[in-house]
């Protein structure tokens, strides 16, 4: 947990300024577009795939659902049933198409606010 609070600056995509935090997560997920996305993915050295934008669009059909923002676990079992394989080879698939990890770039990448408190990659 943080004792100080977040450094909020603009970062402008095609013209449209978006508000991130000092680690570059949007502070409004309904702020996210595709072009943010893909801006982000550039920063991570990422070329989003069809299949990175599959997760990506399941990350954000559950938050819009749920109100919350995806366990790791949830989006591998999606992954691992999306490819009919087994749920733990589902962790790898995900750490092929985000390999620095599911916080860092995933979440990032789909617009999610920085997680406080998750442990899962």
């Amino acid at each position: 947990m943080r004792s100080r609070p977040d450094i909020l600056t603009d970062r402008v995509v095609e013209d449209i300024p978006y508000r991130v935090d000092e680690y570059g997560y949007l502070t409004d997920p309904d702020a996210w577009t595709p072009s943010f996305a893909t801006a982000v993915a550039g920063d991570e050295g990422l070329t989003l795939t069809e299949a990175h934008w599959q997760v990506i669009a399941f990350m954000r059909s559950y938050l819009e659902e749920r109100g919350i923002a995806a366990d790791a676990r949830f989006v591998m079992w999606n992954l691992a049933a999306r490819n009919g394989v087994a749920k733990r080879e589902g962790r790898a698939l995900l750490f092929q198409l985000f390999p620095y990890g599911y916080v860092k770039q995933a979440c990032k990448i789909a617009g999610m606010r920085q997680p406080r408190a998750w442990s899962t990659g």
